[in-house]
């Protein structure tokens, strides 16, 4: 399909009613997921889903966050970060990942995913899907980002990226899902924003083939 017709596709399916903790729940590291009495006031924070071709496919970023940031050290997550007093949520995603990644483009948001409470932070993220039409040169700000990780949507989209393990926390050996993504694991709160988004994803693409059907 020509190169745009797929965010349109997407942005087409985020206006519609999204799939949420439904969806978000599948990623959640404990199978007794239950929902915290949120802090107050909550933190809130903003992250961006960045879509932008390259070699033939779509990707998105994630970053590696250095041992030096306040919070979730070490972890893989989305571009984004806290917003700034009197700062939109959407423009809080784009400014910070502009800063993050060092790009001087002005991503497109083309919807949002549904909010998600991180209770280890108390932050309450909003993520955005946006774009760029041509793949973007980055400069990470090495305070905050160790590396950059690059994903195809097909990638994104295959059933063998989608994983479990078991680990312990505070001596409770628990069941946790992660997606293993160019080669790291993502899991936590990054992985349920991204099983919202995988939904809207295959649920986008489904809706495309029908109507060539």
């Amino acid at each position: 399909m020509p190169a745009k017709d797929i965010i349109i596709l997407i942005g087409n399916r985020l206006q519609k009613p999204l799939p949420g903790l439904e969806a978000q729940i599948r990623m959640a590291p404990s199978k007794r997921f239950a929902i915290p009495d949120p802090p107050d006031p909550l933190l809130p924070a903003a992250v961006l889903i960045l879509l932008f071709p390259d070699d033939e496919s779509w990707r998105f970023f994630l970053t590696e966050r250095t041992h030096g940031v306040e919070h979730h050290q070490g972890q893989i997550s989305l571009p984004g970060g806290a917003r700034e007093k009197d700062e939109s949520p959407e423009d809080a995603a784009i400014r910070e990942t502009q800063e993050e990644m060092g790009i001087s483009e002005t991503p497109e948001i083309i919807g949002q995913l549904s909010k998600l409470h991180i209770p280890v932070s108390g932050f309450e993220v909003s993520p955005f899907v946006g774009w760029l039409s041509a793949r973007p040169e980055v400069e990470p700000n090495n305070v905050e980002v160790a590396r950059v990780h690059e994903v195809t949507l097909a990638d994104f989209l295959a059933t063998e990226c989608h994983k479990w393990e078991k680990r312990t926390f505070r001596s409770i050996e628990i069941d946790v899902p992660y997606f293993k993504l160019d080669g790291v694991k993502v899991w936590g709160a990054t992985a349920m924003i991204l099983s919202e988004f995988r939904q809207v994803l295959q649920e986008a693409l489904t809706e495309l083939r029908a109507g060539m059907g």
